[in-house]
């Protein structure tokens, strides 16, 4: 991560939270609506969603979003299209 690039993250509601409600060894759907819900009354939401997307993050809660979420934000249903025969 280039620090500049970063600065956002000292103004993170998840800044004083448990990394682990981020980044749990086997996440729950009730863990995930935790993790949301801090994030859902963050100021840097914006630019934490950004940055996951564009840094490939492949693990943990960034922006509100989970790794399949933010899967399926880069590649949208339908982006393959069938391999020819």
């Amino acid at each position: 991560m280039h620090v500049e690039e970063i600065r956002w993250l000292r103004r993170g509601a998840c800044r004083s939270s448990d990394p682990d409600l981020f980044f749990p060894p086997a996440p729950t759907p009730a863990q995930e609506a935790l993790a949301k819900a801090v994030c859902a009354g963050c100021q840097v939401l914006r630019e934490c969603r950004d940055y996951a997307l564009r840094a490939g993050e492949a693990e943990g809660i960034w922006g509100g979003l989970t790794p399949q979420e933010r899967r399926r934000s880069r590649f949208p249903e339908g982006w393959r299209r069938p391999a020819a025969s």
